[in-house]
């Protein structure tokens, strides 16, 4: 065990931990609602540092990142536990070991392991990502420091339920984020996911504008978040508060966990989120799980730039400067010029 960061003791023997915006108060020998943070004598120790439950090398676009040096490699970590419990997790098995099987797996992977991984690999950058992150901060705390040293980016693939203070701590060192905004309704939020709608919007406010590169992703499930008001007012923030040169990335879901018995979501639905997100004046929309090729093309002119099958990067055209060969205009994104 380590000693967790971000937390705080008060007045009649709890402690109250500020990683994330469940702000859970803990009583002594009790644990969080993640599972993976304790509380004994007055310390609060997370249980997770160093356990990996999961580790691969990843192609960026997996995360989902398509504007993060494309056809890149993610060294991708994730220990057990959440801070959520979405009735549709792919990843339920090991998000969900604590609550569910109160029991804690993974192999010792230490910080400097990670980053050697990572560069043997030739990974352009190590994802912290499968689980929820934010509850294995002070391993990625950690690991991310090193990593920026030994000139390897950092990301993370979360719920974007991270606390201010834990993204006041964590942002210098924080390259790229993909976010679910998993849907648009507070109600949803609390019944599906157990959680609340208002904090997530507030962290992707507070990403953009510490100037993390940040895209977004909702899983479109039919009957929990597919009518067209809700996700065009999902397009609409991303277009207002984030930029309309924010990526969104519409996935179709599939049945999986709790929602066995959900049919697929149908692809004319993603299509008319596709058509509700360019109609808000978003630049780059990408639909997920479909078959079709999810190409970049430059919002100015149409000419397809990168081109992409799965999750493999063809040709990139974008020039030297990130910029359209053919029009000028200049492409959102990090490293986004072509070798």
């Amino acid at each position: 065990m380590k000693e967790a960061l971000l937390y705080k003791k008060l007045e009649g023997g709890e402690v109250g931990c500020q990683l994330c915006s469940h702000y859970c108060i803990i009583a002594n020998g009790k644990k969080g609602l993640c599972q993976v943070r304790e509380h004994r004598d007055g310390t609060l120790y997370t249980l997770v540092y160093g356990r990996t439950i999961s580790q691969n090398i990843d192609p960026i676009e997996k995360k989902p990142l398509y504007h993060f040096y494309p056809g890149s490699r993610a060294f991708s970590i994730g220990t057990p536990g959440c801070n959520f419990r979405c009735d549709w997790c792919q990843n339920w098995q090991i998000s969900q070991m604590p609550r569910e099987r109160n029991f804690i797996d993974g192999q010792e992977l230490s910080p400097q392991d990670v980053v050697s991984t990572a560069a043997k690999a030739a990974c352009c950058s190590i994802a912290y990502t499968y689980t929820e992150p934010t509850i294995f901060f002070e391993y990625s705390y950690d690991t991310a420091r090193l990593a920026r040293e030994a000139g390897i980016a950092n990301i993370y693939v979360s719920n974007g339920y991270m606390s201010a203070e834990m993204l006041e701590l964590f942002h210098p060192w924080l390259d790229a984020a993909n976010i679910d905004l998993k849907t648009f309704r507070d109600k949803t939020y609390r019944k599906h996911a157990g959680g609340k709608l208002q904090p997530v919007l507030d962290s992707l406010k507070k990403i953009h504008d510490y100037g993390i590169w940040l895209e977004i992703t909702t899983l479109v499930i039919p009957g929990i978040n597919d009518d067209p008001q809700e996700l065009q007012e999902i397009a609409e923030f991303i277009a207002t508060e984030l930029g309309p040169e924010t990526p969104w990335h519409i996935s179709r879901f599939f049945p999986q966990y709790k929602l066995q018995q959900t049919p697929p979501t149908p692809p004319e639905t993603l299509y008319r989120a596709g058509e509700i997100g360019r109609s808000a004046g978003l630049k780059y929309i990408y639909l997920g799980n479909l078959s079709e090729e999810t190409d970049t093309c430059c919002p100015t002119c149409g000419k397809s730039l990168i081109r992409r099958s799965g999750f493999g990067v063809g040709q990139n055209h974008v020039d030297e400067n990130g910029c359209c060969p053919f029009c000028g205009e200049r492409i959102a994104g990090v490293g986004m010029a072509g070798k």
